[in-house]
């Protein structure tokens, strides 16, 4: 299996360090950035199922990386992690999608056990997301159900010259491929 990724932020260099240190221990695979400028770099660069961020930093502030990294990925998970909390920050943050607000210091165990919970509801998003994503096909008339507008499984059943007319605007014209032609030239 996949170490899951984790993007660790926060502009104390020995926070970065040690907590770094400690979730490759646990098992993760850590990048690092010193301010939400340089997270903002690796944010574009790669995919990560996990951010932690701080909320404090001078310039590009853990708000704002929350923000840029739920337009990137709905599903990323995101923690805020401060010092200076108030209730105004923490309402702020879970509004706008963190995953989890805490305190620094933050006891390592807790942590893992944060984000462990975090990844099985993202496990759980992204299999709901896969599966809608997959168009419904009878397999014995080939009609296509038409879920659009619907609840999930309650759309309508469409010929494929129906469907395809329907939704890229597309009519088909039918003939015969090569094999099919050979195949049924005595019929």
């Amino acid at each position: 299996m996949n170490k899951k990724k984790i993007l660790l932020i926060d502009d104390e260099a020995i926070i970065l360090l040690s907590f770094s240190n400690e979730l490759e221990q646990a098992g993760y695979d850590v990048t690092t950035a010193a301010s939400g400028e340089e997270a903002l770099a690796r944010l574009k660069d790669g995919r990560f199922d996990l951010i932690i961020t701080d909320l404090l930093m001078e310039g590009v502030d853990g708000i704002k990386v929350l923000q840029e990294a739920k337009k990137l990925d709905p599903t990323t998970g995101v923690f805020i992690l401060t010092g200076y909390a108030n209730i105004t920050s923490a309402i702020e943050a879970l509004r706008l999608g963190a995953d989890d607000y805490l305190l620094k210091p933050c006891d390592l165990d807790e942590l893992i056990m944060r984000m462990s919970h975090c990844f099985e509801k993202q496990a759980l998003h992204r299999k709901v997301k896969f599966y809608e994503n997959i168009l419904p096909v009878c397999m014995y008339c080939k009609k296509i159900r038409d879920d659009t507008g619907t609840e999930p499984g309650k759309g309508k059943w469409l010929r494929m010259e129906e469907y395809l007319l329907l939704r890229s605007g597309n009519s088909v014209s039918h003939g015969c491929c090569p094999e099919c032609f050979i195949k049924h030239m005595d019929d």
